[in-house]
């Protein structure tokens, strides 16, 4: 009998892995077996996220700094996981950032600062993953973190730069997809709505949050803990080979309003 979604001895290269949603997939990922990297720039946060995850799951972690605007320590950073492992199996490219602010008084600062984070460096870790593990290995599964507002507008909090650099995210997803489908390289994004995490409880539990939730979603609340687990494993999981170059909403119905 086949087990499906079995990921041991795989290994999962997870960016912005210091909280929030960056570690709820990667321990969804370890939960099935995979070994994982966990990557962020604050040294003390993913040393440890690594020890709590190889201590719950009974993986192999490697914790290393990055910041993924930096070519160099990106490529670096790729090295060092290849170094241990051996090998790259799984991409989850999640580290981001976010400025809020009505879109005529964001500054240029702003709006560069955004696409050189989550659309730009993205690209310069699929980049470098693929290069040195996935394309030689002539295998590999990269999945981009995009989100609903890589899809659509918003009217609640002004964030043009995130809608701009997530769009972005979502087609260099199609293009990554088209290339690199001849390496047996699958290429996909999630695209998240609102999710419960640490930072942003209080928000979301607010009125006028909740109100909206009840207006503007389909099944009327946020996303909790866990809800992502699935689409990260499905997109991840050596069974999903015939399908790239998808954008998956996770966002309660939010997009198809």
């Amino acid at each position: 009998m086949k087990k499906y979604f079995d990921l041991k001895g795989q290994t999962a290269l997870v960016t912005g892995c210091s909280g929030g949603l960056g570690v709820q997939m990667a321990k969804a990922l370890a939960n099935q077996g995979a070994n994982i990297v966990v990557v962020a720039r604050r040294q003390n946060l993913i040393e440890e996220v690594a020890k709590n995850i190889s201590e719950e799951f009974g993986v192999e972690t490697l914790a290393v700094k990055c910041d993924i605007t930096d070519t160099d320590a990106v490529n670096a950073m790729v090295d060092k996981a290849i170094e241990k492992f051996g090998r790259i199996d799984i991409l989850v490219n999640n580290a981001g950032t976010g400025a809020v602010a009505p879109a005529e008084d964001i500054t240029d600062d702003q709006f560069a600062n955004e696409m050189n984070i989550d659309l730009f460096g993205s690209f310069k870790v699929a980049r470098a993953v693929a290069k040195k593990a996935m394309i030689p290995a002539k295998y590999g599964r990269v999945i981009n973190i995009a989100s609903m507002y890589g899809l659509v507008g918003n009217k609640i909090a002004g964030s043009a730069p995130y809608h701009a650099a997530k769009g972005g995210v979502v087609n260099l997803t199609r293009a990554l997809a088209s290339e690199w489908g001849k390496y047996n390289i699958t290429v996909n994004a999630i695209c998240p709505g609102y999710f419960y995490t640490d930072l942003t409880r209080a928000t979301l539990d607010s009125d006028f949050f909740q109100a909206n939730a009840v207006t503007m979603i389909p099944e009327e609340r946020y996303g909790d803990e866990g809800e992502l687990d699935s689409a990260v494993i499905f997109l991840a999981a050596p069974e999903s080979t015939y399908v790239t170059g998808v954008n998956l909403p996770v966002d309660g119905g939010y997009t198809c309003m």
